[in-house]
């Protein structure tokens, strides 16, 4: 079976602005001013969360992007932005991530369809 290029997971996703590092989150950032984690909204503990944003869902594209590649991001959000469809983006060492909310994902797959980036 062939590996599809863009990965949508199961899951529904919260961002949120944290007290702590939550263990499994998908993604955690912790700069001078706050904690930002990706997390799934079963691993939530409320009392551990100051600020939330819940009904995200996970898109991850499966291809390594070297870090010469340019503007892989900007065409996705550009196209994006013009469906008017908001995103929340994640880059790890090499590949590339994005957060969308529930309601917009078919819309968003059909952006992406369109942008000839392949959903076998």
């Amino acid at each position: 079976m062939e590996e599809k290029l863009i990965k949508v997971w199961n899951e529904d996703f919260t961002i949120a602005k944290s007290k702590k590092i939550i263990e499994d989150s998908f993604a955690s950032i912790n700069d001078k001013n706050e904690i930002t984690l990706v997390v799934e909204d079963s691993k939530i503990n409320p009392e551990d969360i100051i600020e939330s944003d819940k009904g995200w869902k996970l898109i991850t594209f499966n291809m390594i992007l070297d870090f010469s590649t340019v503007g892989f991001i900007s065409k996705i959000s550009s196209a994006l932005a013009e469906a008017n469809i908001s995103i929340f983006v994640i880059s790890s060492y090499s590949t590339d991530h994005v957060l969308i909310k529930k309601e917009n994902l078919d819309k968003a797959l059909i952006v992406l369809k369109n942008l000839e980036v392949d959903l076998k």
